[in-house]
């Protein structure tokens, strides 16, 4: 299959000679502290759960537009918010980083008042401030579809860069996981801002780590939502253990620091063993993947039999039609007649047979 192609593809030498010379290392001071490690852990419990999760941003959660400007082309806004995790998990989030800085990219007119639709657009790594998503995403879609954009600042990125952090190379292990614990919740901030200000359909992005991103935070929001993650896939641990990323870590810090304490080796592969329904559940669907699909293309070969008595052997499975339209006033009338009047022609030729014999 093609995703079973994709996993098997060798790492591309160029990026990985391209990361080996690059000066900046990954997690240069280990894995950060173990009980910011088990808070995250603890607090991923709750986030990973949408009823629980969503209901932690108040839809009137408080932001502020810190800046508007009026271009030729668009209508731009800047706008900035506590992040909900330092709320949550205090002390975790690194002063610089509290504060979440956004961009909207907005139409100077909308085709329909009607609709206004807009797309958060999260970072790939190594995606600083806006101007990247800004020019070459949000405003070509603007141009060509009239969709409007929000761009999120990444934590440890551009504006929320720590001063002691180098280029886009994060010190810690658990910094990673405070930027996703960040962006999902970010994310449902927006969603509810634009739903106050009359935005939608609402849609969200990314591209590789952002797409990632997108997609954890699309499975925390209640409602219907566009998703387009873009080159990423339901997890990173391959990029940095075997793949490019792997090139530019510091494993022999991380390697010291695991094994010089032997109660901190416990505790984290306590944590990092992760067992629960939802990880169960997507291994066992990669598992059965290809019966899946298999099964759901019978399935609608025999739905399709029941409903027009010819089976059909080459069946798209990116549109799937309602087997049973529903039919108006006038088609039922139409049929009902019918069959009265097939039912007329059965009758009368039952009469026929009865009088010849």
């Amino acid at each position: 299959s093609i995703i079973g192609q994709s996993i098997k593809m060798p790492p591309s030498r160029l990026d990985g000679l391209y990361r080996s010379l690059l000066l900046t290392k990954f997690f240069c001071k280990g894995w950060g502290k173990p009980e910011n490690i088990e808070r995250l852990f603890e607090f991923r419990k709750i986030i990973s759960n949408r009823a629980a999760c969503s209901q932690l941003i108040p839809r009137d959660y408080p932001v502020e537009i810190t800046r508007e400007e009026v271009q030729s082309d668009c209508k731009i806004l800047e706008g900035k918010f506590i992040t909900p995790l330092e709320i949550y998990m205090p002390g975790l989030v690194p002063d610089v980083a509290q504060q979440a800085h956004f961009q909207v990219v907005l139409p100077l007119k909308w085709n329909d008042e009607r609709y206004k639709p807009i797309c958060i657009h999260l970072a790939g790594t190594g995606d600083h401030y806006f101007w990247k998503r800004r020019n070459m995403i949000a405003k070509p879609l603007l141009k060509e579809a009239n969709l409007g954009a929000i761009i999120l600042e990444n934590p440890f990125y551009g504006l929320r860069k720590p001063k002691e952090q180098r280029a886009s190379s994060l010190q810690n292990v658990s910094d990673i996981f405070v930027m996703g614990g960040c962006l999902v919740l970010e994310s449902l901030v927006l969603l509810n801002w634009c739903e106050r200000n009359g935005l939608g359909p609402l849609g969200i992005t990314g591209l590789s780590m952002g797409g990632h991103m997108a997609s954890l935070a699309a499975t925390n929001w209640p409602k219907p939502l566009v998703l387009v993650p873009c080159l990423s896939w339901s997890t990173a641990s391959s990029v940095f253990t075997e793949g490019v990323m792997s090139h530019s870590i510091n494993w022999d810090v991380l390697e010291t620091q695991y094994f010089a304490d032997g109660n901190f080796r416990e505790r984290l592969s306590k944590m990092v063993t992760v067992v629960d329904d939802a990880f169960v559940a997507g291994k066992q669907f990669i598992k059965n993947f290809d019966q899946s699909v298999e099964e759901l293309r019978q399935d609608i070969d025999e739905a399709k039999d029941l409903v027009c008595g010819v089976a059909t052997v080459d069946v798209n499975l990116t549109v799937i039609r309602e087997a049973t339209p529903e039919l108006t006033d006038e088609a039922q009338k139409e049929q009902q007649q019918q069959q009265e009047e097939e039912e007329r022609k059965q009758l009368k030729s039952r009469i026929h047979i009865n009088r010849t014999n």
